[in-house]
């Protein structure tokens, strides 16, 4: 299992650094296949051994060798977090391969989302879709039966986001109800803590954010996709626990 991680890890970071490729070109409707990449300061086309993941960033100590502009930390961030990502669902799902194949889409795709909602404020379709033709293709292989409890855990979690999204729409926007669907789709019952979470620490950075700016605080636009990735990403590792946590306690 120990070599299973280690490369678990290495691919998330190979993956990590496309993820921010994605991140960046999707949003502003630039092919995400095509062309190499450039700088985003200059336009300079980068080589090939200034974008290995992580290392390029530490000994260009985080700036462009073509016009010395800043990197942004998010590039080695992503690349880390995606690695430490896979390497989790790799350690925690050993054994069964329908859940890592699983687990390695969701947490792709959430951290996608989270850049593109902290950059731009959007959600895209095109990362929800391509994350569910996935889901369902590695859940007809490996685990048809779990369908019903997907589909209904679907409809709930979206049916719920959208009702909150019609009540107050300036908090809530379709892309997060879309997400809070894809969820249910790839976590099935365990979508119930994960949005539980998201909602909790959406509303704890809110309140902060509100105590120290004050009231000027409730018109600035808080991103609620991140949140959704952080309760995606513990509703995966650690749902089935919570789950039973509450059913034995509340049952």
């Amino acid at each position: 299992m120990g070599a299973a991680i280690v490369l678990a890890a290495i691919g998330g970071l190979m993956l990590g650094s496309f993820v921010t490729v994605v991140g960046h070109r999707l949003p502003r409707g630039e092919s995400i296949v095509g062309g190499r990449s450039r700088c985003t300061t200059c336009g300079a086309q980068i080589a090939a051994y200034d974008n290995v993941p992580v290392f390029s960033w530490v000994l260009l100590r985080g700036r462009s060798r073509c016009c010395g502009d800043r990197i942004s930390a998010r590039y080695p961030l992503t690349e880390l977090g995606l690695a430490a990502l896979y390497a989790l669902v790799v350690a925690v799902f050993w054994g069964d391969g329908t859940e890592i194949a699983l687990g390695l889409v969701f947490v792709t795709m959430l951290m996608a989302i989270t850049l593109t909602d902290l950059d731009r404020r959007i959600i895209p379709n095109r990362v929800l879709l391509v994350a569910s033709v996935a889901a369902v293709a590695i859940v007809a292989i490996g685990d048809p039966g779990s369908f019903p409890e997907r589909a209904i855990a679907m409809a709930v979690a979206g049916g719920a986001f959208f009702l909150a999204a019609l009540a107050y729409p300036k908090g809530m926007g379709l892309g997060d109800v879309k997400l809070a669907a894809v969820m249910g789709l790839f976590l099935g019952r365990n979508v119930a803590p994960a949005l539980i979470v998201a909602l909790l620490a959406g509303s704890f950075v809110g309140i902060a954010i509100i105590a120290r700016e004050g009231a000027a605080a409730r018109k600035q636009a808080l991103p609620f996709g991140p949140f959704l990735a952080l309760g995606g990403v513990i509703g995966l590792l650690l749902g089935d626990q919570l789950v039973h946590v509450y059913l034995a306690t509340f049952t």
